[in-house]
């Protein structure tokens, strides 16, 4: 297993095309702006060796029996569902922000469920290729993105009849030796410092999509490969200052990229699905499953830094005592452990799939996520009320800087004794950074946006089986009601009315 400085270092290797602010990235690993995510997904390797966290973040293989990071493991038991959530959790306590690489994770696990199910079906070899790739990922301790939402283009039409073909990846060219694809993947976390791509279909396909039923794996430096990286709320600041940046070390999200595939080649032996458009739902669901259990992980490691830092601040202020401070606090940790308890939920209540991987509840999986959409945006407007309107405007760390107004300005912020007016301004900016900045997007649209979640617990609701609960309950349908109340000759009665009647559209007084 890497460590932090080994896991930086590796991308030093990488000799890939980047793009940012109109201009081409030379370094990647140097480069200012991205400098922050990539010591995030760093603290993923570094705290692999801490002993205290060993059980969390470390996981014995199932294909090597050796220890590993669990950010490569396959899951084998509800025990390894529920640690990586926890690991979801500390990491973001650790972080306060995306730490890039559980995507790459349920990426490896949707595959590995799905590849067995299409050998299964057709006689295909892809779960084998993929059991040797995923050996590869382990020995390396590689992080690979996990490539899934498309450009998509325009959404009232499949991949196969858009105007614009490469708004969908898809196969381009069948060879003897692989396959040539063209297309884009976009907002793709932590893109630009990863090892790998890791390429799964975005949503259900049909017969003449097949072309877009397309899994695969390949180096990030591949050939015909580039990125385009994504603008971030106030991602400019880290530039300015330590201060300014609010969580300058680790930054806002998750270093967002297009990925743009221009007949790029893909050998047979990296290829997972090609074609099988009656397995995508399978795959898309099993992945969404695995990464919406997350959120319940990772965003209440967040909630657990910003509700500190509300609680801290409230104190600097003179006013942790006041009712209302105690019971803005108490809602938020009260929703941050609702969102906890889903998700553990969702873990405990897995299940072993025929590969022999263990899935997520995806009920509880979904519900989870849905809570995310909107319990995080209300536990941050709390942190913003509890903050006050200090977080909106701050002065710069120039201004602090400045020996003509820089002791004015500390007596402006100072608070309560005890408190450096300097520190009641870093707490101010990491929760401004937390509460008002490109977080709470990513916690309604990552991992699907609510209408995804709504479909699926619709969808998986057994609504059905509900209303026969609720009919037995009541005593719908059962004869011996009738012949108690009305006696037996008019129950007869009343069953042969029924059957005349039934399908039609008759309302009955």
């Amino acid at each position: 297993m890497m460590n932090g400085k080994e896991y930086i270092e590796s991308l030093r290797g990488l000799n890939r095309e980047v793009y940012f602010l109109g201009r081409k990235i030379k370094n990647v690993v140097d480069e200012p702006m991205f400098q922050p995510h990539i010591h995030t997904a760093a603290m993923t390797y570094e705290l692999a060796h801490e002993p205290e966290y060993q059980e969390i973040m470390t996981a014995v293989s199932h294909v090597t029996g050796e220890r590993i990071n669990r950010f490569t493991h396959i899951h084998h038991s509800i025990d390894d569902l529920v640690k990586k959530v926890r690991m979801m959790r500390l990491l973001g306590q650790k972080t306060g922000t995306c730490f890039q690489r559980c995507v790459g994770l349920d990426g490896l696990n949707a595959v590995y469920v799905t590849s067995y199910d299409i050998d299964q079906k057709y006689g295909t070899d892809y779960h084998e290729r993929f059991r040797d790739y995923l050996l590869q990922v382990q020995e390396n301790d590689w992080m690979p993105s996990g490539a899934m939402t498309d450009a998509r283009g325009d959404r009232s039409r499949r991949p196969s009849m858009q105007q614009h073909p490469d708004a969908y990846l898809h196969i381009k060219e069948r060879l003897d030796d692989g396959i040539i694809v063209s297309g884009m993947k976009a907002h793709i976390t932590g893109a630009v410092n990863s090892h790998e791509i890791l390429v799964m279909p975005t949503r259900t396909m049909s017969e003449e999509d097949a072309d877009f039923a397309l899994s695969f794996a390949l180096p990030a430096d591949t050939e015909g490969v580039s990125y385009i990286f994504s603008r971030q709320t106030n991602d400019t600041r880290r530039l300015d200052g330590v201060l300014d940046g609010g969580n300058p070390k680790y930054g806002i999200v998750g270093g967002e990229a297009v990925i743009v595939f221009k007949d790029v080649f893909v050998p047979w032996e990296r290829v997972f699905m090609a074609g099988e458009y009656d397995f995508t739902t399978e795959l898309v669901e099993t992945f969404a499953g695995y990464h919406r259990s997350n959120y319940g992980g990772c965003k209440v490691g967040l909630a657990d830094v910003v509700i500190g830092g509300s609680n801290w601040i409230a104190e600097a202020h003179g006013v942790e005592r006041s009712s209302h401070i105690v019971d803005k606090l108490t809602d938020m940790i009260a929703m941050a452990e609702t969102c906890w308890s889903c998700t553990l939920a969702c873990s405990y209540e897995g299940h072993k799939t025929p590969s022999g991987a263990y899935n997520i509840h995806p009920l509880l999986a979904n519900v989870t996520k849905l809570n995310i959409t909107r319990m995080v945006y209300e536990w941050m407007r709390l942190a913003q009320d509890i903050a006050g309107g200090k977080i909106i405007t701050l002065p710069s760390e120039k201004d602090l800087e400045n020996p003509e107004i820089r002791e004015t300005l500390f007596e402006c912020f100072a608070g309560k004794q005890g408190f450096s007016p300097l520190d009641i301004i870093r707490m101010l900016r990491l929760i401004e950074n937390m509460s008002v900045g490109a977080g709470l997007p990513e916690a309604m649209h990552g991992a699907g946006s609510p209408a995804a979640q709504k479909i699926m617990i619709a969808r998986r609701s057994g609504i059905e089986k509900k209303m026969e609960l609720a009919k037995t309950v009541a005593g719908i349908n059962r004869d011996d009601y009738f012949e108690r109340i009305i006696g037996k000759d008019e129950t007869t009665h009343w069953n042969e009315v029924k059957k005349k009647l039934r399908g039609r559209e008759t309302e009955i007084y």
